[in-house]
């Protein structure tokens, strides 16, 4: 089958190659399990970069709709139930919005290498640095929540930044970098004796776990997020309409 995409539209050429790739993913013979086209050779099809066309399947796979493998190539996941909001803040301003007073118990920033995950995420290599921010913070006499966030070096956080303010709004007065779109999955999990200590709870006790990746306005990624929450304190709300 030939695939194309116009190089005359306004459209960025990555977002086309997105349309493009989720009409795909709804073909029957997809559905069934059939091998997407191979990188290299749908890349020239369409007369762009592999590196856009590597944009527009890493955002399907981090929404869930693509799974990419070494070897095996890239097909359309699993059918799997979840839910989604839309429209998220960041903590401190969802915790204002509520009225509710939060203290910060651990605060951490340092300079690491990225493990495989993130810098796939971030489409760097392992072995460029990237800002580490750990955070430990609740109600004042209790903490509920520690989070794990690493910045794309692109966005210029130096770690000198006063990260007891709202994090985006850090980024978008000091940065120029607007954080416009939020993909996130949720999950459970039994606390471990590092998140166990970080919480002041049993080991082996319920915790909300929640994946969040945060792109700008371009749809590029600038933020890669973990955050464990104590299940007896917290609850995540969704809100869909039709």
């Amino acid at each position: 089958m030939r695939y194309s995409i116009d190089h005359k539209s306004p459209i960025p050429l990555h977002a086309q190659a997105e349309t493009l790739l989720r009409k795909l993913i709804e073909e029957e013979e997809y559905q069934n399990g059939k091998t997407f086209p191979n990188e290299v050779d749908l890349a020239k099809q369409l007369a762009i970069s592999r590196t856009t066309l590597r944009q527009a399947i890493n955002k399907l796979v981090f929404e869930g709709l693509l799974v990419r493998k070494k070897r095996t190539g890239t097909k359309v996941a699993n059918t799997v139930v979840s839910s989604r909001s839309n429209n998220w803040l960041s903590f401190s301003q969802e915790m204002k919005l509520r009225g509710i007073v939060i203290k910060n118990f651990e605060l951490h920033v340092t300079w690491v290498y990225p493990d495989e995950m993130v810098a796939n995420f971030f489409e760097i290599k392992t072995d460029r640095k990237v800002l580490k921010m750990e955070k430990v913070r609740g109600k004042p006499n209790e903490p509920f929540v520690y989070f794990v966030s690493y910045f794309h070096p692109r966005v210029g956080l130096t770690g000198d930044e006063d990260f007891k303010k709202p994090l985006y709004e850090i980024m978008e007065s000091e940065h120029s970098v607007v954080a416009t779109l939020s993909k996130e999955e949720i999950s459970a999990q039994a606390a471990d004796t590092f998140i166990a200590d970080k919480l002041k709870i049993e080991v082996g006790n319920p915790v909300l776990f929640r994946k969040r990746f945060v792109f700008d306005q371009g749809e590029r990624p600038i933020e890669y997020n973990l955050g464990y929450y104590k299940a007896g304190s917290f609850v995540y709300s969704v809100e869909s309409t039709r």
